[in-house]
């Protein structure tokens, strides 16, 4: 049995309590996947370990057209009811896992749980297998969709080719957790409207006649005009859109040269806009162009720009997030929400909510007294496992709700 029996639990508590056994179950799934990271549209070894523990419960998985990630319906499906969907992301990252004394550490050179998509992963997991028992036990009158996503790492992330899948089809609200190392396990952090920012990639190429570091004037001095970019551009910007929207610059690579003394015919840059606000960022393409352009311009620089649409802000509607608020105190208490500020990353939920109401809630997984913050996309981050069970009564306890609604 995945549920702790109801003789066990208080009149007044929902059903969907995980027993100790499943808990043990979830976290060894988890553990699994976390030695075994595959990257975006790659995720073919997942797909089948989450395949086959759905099929072993009596389920029937669909897996997607793209080749990985995969949906499952569970409930009264086929009765014209708007499903709730429950979203989890499961591809790792491109860095090595430096968790030298973990004993679950990845087996894969330079590949990495280290965003918490296999904690997502196995939250929906799980929620799925509670799910499908109670609605053989005849508790579960709307049905709920389970969605497995690949690719959140890979801009403009897998959410977009999800939904060309058709994965929101009967859809009617979709919700999701995301791994917070900054708040405590057994808590979740929530925030109605934005709670993620957008997020795009831009690469700069500038060209132009070099030549010899004692006659700049016969050149275009391009690691000046490189340099040049990097440090106006983000100030233009500043100047040129509302401060309030948060619209923002930030540069990760500049290359150009190869010898102290020779000017160089080419210069790249390459970095990250990131936005706060959705209409602005719906102009942010307009207002980078042009003042690249501007800069390069006075420094006689040729531009070629690459602007890449990343992901817009995840905008939580204000009903489902009262839903996850409630479903939260109902399982925990309402001291075990709290606030939660909008972030600079980025999450590519946000396409859903393009086309469904949903929300997104912060996931607690920090050790409480914990003093070392491992924060994500760090090779050393992990997870407290014990999320794991309060992801997935949050989830059980939502669909539960809303079925009431």
């Amino acid at each position: 049995m995945s549920l702790e029996s109801e003789a066990d639990l208080p009149g007044d508590v929902l059903p969907g309590v995980l027993s100790e056994e499943l808990h043990a179950e979830l976290v060894a799934f988890r553990r699994d996947l976390h030695m075994h990271p595959e990257l975006g549209n790659q995720e073919f070894r997942t797909t089948a370990a989450i395949k086959e523990r759905l099929e072993k419960a009596g389920l029937r998985p669909r897996v997607l057209a793209t080749g990985t990630g995969l949906i499952c319906d569970i409930g009264p499906v086929g009765d014209g009811l708007p499903m709730l969907a429950l979203r989890a992301d499961i591809d790792g990252l491109p860095i090595p896992d430096m968790k030298t004394e973990c004993a679950y550490r990845s087996t894969v050179p330079d590949r990495a749980h280290a965003c918490g998509h296999d904690v997502h992963t196995t939250v929906v997991l799980g929620a799925g297998l509670v799910l499908a028992e109670l609605h053989e036990r005849g508790l579960l009158p709307r049905p709920v969709r389970l969605l497995f996503q690949p690719a959140e790492e890979v801009l403009p992330g897998g959410a977009t080719e999800a939904i060309d899948c058709g994965v929101l089809d009967g859809v009617g609200r979709i919700i999701a957790v995301h791994c917070d190392p900054r708040v405590d396990v057994g808590r979740i952090g929530l925030r109605t409207g934005a709670i993620t920012s957008a997020c795009d990639r831009i690469e700069v190429a500038l060209d132009g006649p070099g030549g010899h570091t004692a006659r700049p004037h016969l050149t275009t001095d391009l690691v000046t005009a490189a340099a040049r970019v990097a440090v106006d551009v983000p100030a233009i910007i500043g100047r040129r859109v509302d401060s309030r929207s948060g619209l923002a610059v930030t540069w990760g690579r500049i290359e150009s040269g190869h010898a102290p003394n020779v000017i160089p015919q080419h210069a790249e840059l390459s970095g990250t806009v990131r936005c706060l606000d959705l209409e602005a960022w719906r102009q942010a393409p307009d207002v980078v162009h042009a003042a690249i352009d501007e800069v390069a311009t006075l420094h006689r620089a040729k531009s070629e720009i690459n602007y890449v649409r990343g992901v817009p802000p995840v905008v939580n509607d204000p009903v489902i997030t009262e839903l996850l608020r409630d479903a939260m105190a109902a399982r925990r208490g309402t001291d075990s929400i709290e606030g939660t500020e909008q972030s600079l990353g980025g999450e590519d939920f946000s396409w859903y909510l393009e086309q469904v109401p949903g929300a997104l809630a912060r996931l607690g997984v920090r050790t409480p007294g914990e003093r070392t913050v491992r924060d994500l996309h760090q090779g050393d981050f992990d997870a407290d496992e014990r999320a794991i069970t309060v992801g997935v009564e949050l989830f059980t306890a939502a669909a539960l709700i809303d079925a009431t609604r």
